[in-house]
């Protein structure tokens, strides 16, 4: 199992295939991401992650905050998450995540949250059907009804969908593929629409009801910082191959 990414969703477009259909993306922008921490199973019981992307003044933290991110040596991190992933899929703390973690054609899952639109009635809310246009109903038309019969029940059951506020909800869209990477830019386009509004955080991880395509990366692209004498490129599974050749 490898990490996913905490990107910030930019806005939708549309990109053409060789045979001039359009497909319609949305693009994510990676803004920095770096891995703060490690979650270890003797120290913490499971093994996972800590991502953080975009930035914040280190003014506006609490001091074990800044002592945390101090620690890690990076800098202060707008927004954290957490990954789980297998023991061999560990990357260092401070390495950067680069777009090209995914490949062109594999399958995602995006989480972010989604709109807030106040309060709603039950059909825009729930996709009630409403009472009748004509014949009986006035003023009415969108009510939902009744919620709690009579003598019996009696009551009003817990959870029964009602109106209320709608939106600003932890949503996550299944199987989307993955259109195009910019590593440059460190851009993700996804085809479809992702949960959120144009800058929110989203998190990004490999599709779990997909299999994950061979020429994935393992553990991931990653750029190391150039104080650990990082070339810019991610030193995965061939390169422990090749230190182990050195040393038989």
């Amino acid at each position: 199992m490898r990490s996913g990414v905490i990107a910030q969703k930019v806005g939708m477009t549309r990109v053409f295939t060789d045979a001039g259909e359009h497909v319609p993306v949305t693009v994510l922008r990676l803004a920095n991401c770096q891995v703060v921490g490690h979650r270890t199973k003797d120290k913490n019981g499971y093994v996972a992650l800590q991502l953080g992307s975009g930035t914040r003044k280190p003014k506006s933290l609490t001091k074990a905050t800044r002592g945390h991110f101090a620690v890690a040596k990076v800098e202060p991190k707008r927004k954290l998450a957490e990954f789980r992933v297998d023991e061999s899929e560990l990357i260092p703390v401070g390495a950067e995540i680069t777009a090209d973690h995914f490949v062109v054609g594999q399958f995602v899952d995006v989480t972010g949250t989604s709109i807030g639109k106040g309060f709603a009635g039950g059909m825009k809310r729930w996709n009630f059907g409403g009472l009748r246009a004509s014949h009986g109903v006035s003023i009415s038309h969108r009510s939902i009804g009744s919620t709690g019969g009579r003598q019996d029940p009696g009551k009003t059951f817990k959870n029964k969908k009602m109106p209320g506020h709608l939106g600003v909800e932890r949503v996550t869209t299944l199987n989307l593929k993955v259109v195009q990477t910019d590593v440059e830019r460190g851009l993700i386009l996804v085809e479809g629409a992702v949960p959120g509004a144009k800058g929110g955080w989203i998190t990004l991880r490999d599709a779990v009801k997909k299999r994950l395509p061979t020429d994935a990366p393992k553990p991931g692209k990653f750029r190391l910082p150039e104080s650990a004498g990082g070339t810019g490129e991610a030193a995965p599974a061939e390169a422990d191959q090749a230190g182990k050749a050195e040393g038989a």
